[in-house]
Order: structure tokens, then C-alpha cells, then sequence
């Protein structure tokens, strides 16, 4: 490497140099509400302009917004009907009672019945609650560019809210006010229900962005109808204390996909008597996942997600509908069906278990490494000892490549191996929860075969990004840390 770029990977300096920072030179760390270099801004501006379709442009984003809900019926029907079969008409005179057949299976498994409205909506509204009232941390955002940089203070107490959730659902269970084997056995109910709430708060959420800036104005639109709608129009929607997008992101996917696993347990183990390790390895699985987002949530307004995405279909559908009913497959699926046919011997439980362990410490500590690296230049971190702290979760006199737009690039701790080493290692979690219903259904793997393609694609529009944002110093960057998923191979 020259001269020159040895000169700007550097190891972090305490100094504040407000005219090094302008100059891009900067070795300090920036402090809370630090403009970038004039240069930074400048290629914010053309970030925050529509450029380009994403995901097929208006004919892509509508066959998804139609398609996805669809395929989670269709998917569903399979595993609950048909022990994972892949249906269709057996000839072309059965088109028509195969889709009867279908329409049959909605009205009988999946009409959204009373139960299903108190279930979710009982469970969304409390989860607001929750965040709104509990205890928690303050912790400041990236500066955003168009509130002309200021920082956004988020109000993290998804924790007390995860405990609480737990404590609640323990005690309804053993009350039989809400047994927990419910939740399973209305999972088709309870689906249609997400996916109405979605599209109805996708579309009250364009409407008073559009019309009354709810969340800030209008932000890199197109112009077509649709396109926007499924992108989002606004960056910040709150509603007092609880930042929405935060909230949808975390509060109610996660924990409503650990319940479904729970209850798949409870009514494994009332039905044969024992609860098998697939199953328990899913529990576990989601538990150590939204217990990862609790306890880091104020590491989450540094993500991409709070700072650069929008609030509109995309990401309220997937999270309140598409996370909890679509990732759960293995679990219905072992309810369905009998263990024999997907119980792996001891040492494939173990290999199970050794994997997501070691993936998961690998997930969490990047992801601690980065945010943190984040808020220490920022000169807002404020250390929180949640359970559990892994190791290497501080990188200590990180380096880094100092940018011409201000920020500065990790190259160190588990960043110096790929620049996103943290997809690598949730996408091999996502195969162990996928890995958890056998080898009957390709259905059961959903989870891991989708997320590969949203990590793949994700990375590709992150990158893109990053080139137009960072230009050569971005190219510097790729010297450094050459491997994109997986040290040594890709």
C-alpha cells in the first residue's frame, strides 16, 4: 500500500481537529451532530435523489407485494394439509377444483377469525406499550442528512420489553387464559390477520407521509404511485417516544416468531409426551435471536436500516407478516409430522448446535464490533453489559480508512476478514433453523434459500452505494478487506 493510504488507515485518536475532519483527514473522533466534509455532503445529496429502479422497478415491486402473500399461503396450505407436498392441478380439467380446493383451505385454516385480531393485535399493542412506558437507554443515531445532520435520540428498551413478554405469555399459559398451544393452531388465522395489518399501516403510513410529513418529507422518490409505496416515502416516522421502524424491525417479528416456536414445543410435548431436539434447537434458535436484538438494540440506530431506508412496504409487510409466518416453516412442519421422519441421530444434533453456537458468537460479536466502532466515533457509546456479553465484542485501537466524506471504514477485528462477515455467519444460523424439519419439503429450508438472496441482493445495493458515496477511497477499501462473505473463498 503507499505512502499515501498508510497515512489514512490509521488507529483512532481521542484529538478533535475540526479542520483535519473538513480536510478528510481526520483522525479524531467525530462528536454528535458532526457535519461531514463538504465533499460528503455532496455525494449525500445524490444519495438522497431517485437514481435508479430497485427490485425489478414498479412491475417487480408489484408482482412481490402480490406474490409474497400468495406464496405464504400456498406454502403454508403444503405444510399444513399436505405434509410438505408441493400441490398443483393433476390435469387440466383439475385447474378449477384446485383452486377450489385452495380457496377451501383459506376459509378453513386461515379466515381471520376473532381469535386471530385479539391474538395479534393484543400482542402488537402491547409490545407498543411496552416500548413507550418501560425503562431503557437513550442512545443517538448517525446524523441524517436531510434533518441537515442532526441525530435522532432513540428510546432502546426492547430488553425490559422481552423480559416482560416472557413474564406475560409464562403466566397466561399457566392461567389457561392464553395457553401458548393456541398460537400453532391458529397459525393460518393469525397470518391473514398480519398480512391486512400490514397493508393497511403500509398504506396509512404513505398516506400521512405524503400528506402531512409524518416522519420528515418526502424522501429519493420516483414518482410512480406503486414504486414509492412499496420503497416508503418518509425516514423517521415516530409515534411519541417509539421510533416505528425500529419498533417494526425488532418488537413484534421476532418475539411473535419465538412464540410460534414455543408453541410448537408446548404442543409437541402434550401431544408425545417429550419435546424432540429439532424443535427445542428451534426454541433456542429463535430465543438467542430476538434475545441478540433486545439486549443490541441500541446498536441498531447505526444500521443501514435506520439511517437510509424509508418506512414503506417493504419493510413494514415483510416484518410484521413475512418474518414471523414464513421463517417458522420448520415448526409447523414438526408439529404436523412425526418425529421419526425428521429426528437426525446424536452426532447431527450436536453438529447442529456446535454450528449455530459458533455462528451466533461470531454474528454477535461483529455486529457489537461495528456499532460500537460507530458510536465511539461519534463520541456516544455508552458500554451496556446485557446478557450475554460475548468476547471480542470492543475492538480495542480499532483502524480504520479514513474517507474524504468524514466517516471512516472498520479494517480490523472481524472486519478485517470479509465486509460482511456478519451476513456469513446469520446466513448459517438461518440453515440450522432450516436444517431443523429434516430433508421431507424444500419448504422447511424457506428460510435460509430466501435469505441468501436478500443478503446477496442486499449486498449489492450496499456496495453499489458505498462505491458512489466513498468513490476511490472505497476501492482502497476492497484492497484492505478483499473478500466479501467469506475469507479466502468469496
Amino acid at each position: 500500500m503507499s505512502s499515501t493510504s498508510d497515512l489514512r488507515k490509521r488507529k483512532s485518536n481521542p484529538v478533535l481537529r475540526s479542520d483535519d475532519i473538513r480536510n478528510g483527514n481526520s483522525t479524531a473522533l467525530l462528536k454528535v451532530n458532526a457535519v461531514p466534509t463538504e465533499h460528503g455532503q455532496e455525494m449525500d445529496k445524490k444519495l438522497d435523489e431517485h437514481q435508479t429502479y430497485e427490485f425489478g422497478g414498479p412491475v417487480g415491486v408489484t408482482a412481490m407485494m402480490v406474490g409474497f402473500p400468495l406464496l405464504m399461503y400456498y406454502l403454508w396450505i403444503c405444510l399444513w394439509y399436505y405434509q410438505g407436498r408441493f400441490v398443483h392441478p393433476t390435469s387440466v380439467e383439475d385447474i378449477g377444483p384446485f383452486f377450489r380446493r385452495m380457496w377451501m383451505h383459506c376459509l378453513d385454516g386461515a379466515y381471520p377469525n376473532a381469535f386471530a385480531w385479539k391474538t395479534y393485535l393484543g400482542l402488537t399493542f402491547g409490545e407498543l406499550f411496552f416500548a413507550a412506558v418501560l425503562p431503557g437507554v437513550t442512545q443517538n443515531g448517525l446524523p441524517v442528512p436531510s434533518l441537515n445532520y442532526a441525530t435522532l435520540p432513540y428510546h432502546c428498551n426492547a430488553l425490559f420489553s422481552w423480559y416482560s413478554t416472557l413474564l406475560v405469555a409464562f403466566g397466561l399459559h399457566k392461567t389457561g387464559i392464553f395457553r401458548l398451544p393456541w398460537i400453532i393452531e391458529n397459525f393460518g388465522h393469525l397470518m391473514t390477520v398480519a398480512i391486512i395489518t400490514s397493508f393497511a399501516c403500509s398504506l396509512a403510513m404513505d398516506l400521512l407521509a405524503r400528506g402531512f410529513h409524518w416522519g420528515g418529507k418526502p424522501l429519493r422518490l420516483s414518482h410512480n404511485l406503486v414504486y414509492d409505496h412499496f420503497m416508503g416515502i418518509s425516514l423517521n416516522p415516530r409515534l411519541g417516544p417509539v421510533d416505528l421502524k425500529m419498533f417494526a424491525e425488532v418488537r413484534v417479528p421476532w418475539v411473535l416468531l419465538f412464540l410460534i416456536s414455543v408453541s410448537g414445543a408446548v404442543k409437541q410435548y402434550e401431544e408425545l409426551g417429550r419435546v424432540t431436539y429439532n424443535m427445542a434447537h428451534m426454541v433456542f434458535a429463535t430465543g438467542l435471536y430476538i434475545n441478540a436484538c433486545a439486549k443490541a438494540e441500541h446498536m441498531i440506530p447505526q444500521t443501514w436500516d435506520m439511517f437510509h431506508e424509508k418506512f414503506g412496504w417493504m419493510l413494514i409487510f415483510w416484518n410484521m407478516a413475512g418474518v414471523p409466518f414464513t421463517y417458522c416453516y420448520p415448526t409447523i412442519f414438526m408439529v404436523r409430522a412425526s418425529p421419526s421422519t425428521y429426528e437426525f441421530p446424536l452426532w447431527g444434533n450436536i453438529a447442529m448446535f456446535v454450528t449455530l453456537c459458533t455462528c451466533y458468537y461470531i454474528f454477535d460479536s461483529s455486529m457489537a464490533q461495528k456499532s460500537t466502532f460507530k458510536m465511539q466515533q461519534q463520541g456516544d457509546y455508552k458500554p451496556r453489559n446485557a446478557f450475554p456479553v460475548v468476547p471480542w465484542s470492543e475492538v480495542k485501537n480499532p483502524t480504520y480508512i479514513q474517507t474524504k466524506h468524514g466517516n471512516k471504514l472498520l479494517t480490523c477485528g472481524w472486519w478485517q476478514f470479509a465486509r460482511k462477515i456478519n451476513y456469513t455467519a446469520d446466513w448459517f444460523q438461518a440453515l440450522t433453523w432450516g436444517l431443523t424439519g429434516g430433508f421431507n419439503t424444500p419448504i422447511t429450508l424457506f428460510y435460509p434459500i430466501f435469505f441468501l438472496a436478500v443478503l446477496i441482493h442486499r449486498c449489492g445495493r450496499d456496495f453499489e452505494k458505498c462505491a458512489l458515496k466513498y468513490g476511490d477511497d472505497w476501492v482502497e477499501y476492497c484492497k484492505v478487506v478483499k473478500y466479501k462473505f467469506i475469507p479466502g473463498i468469496y
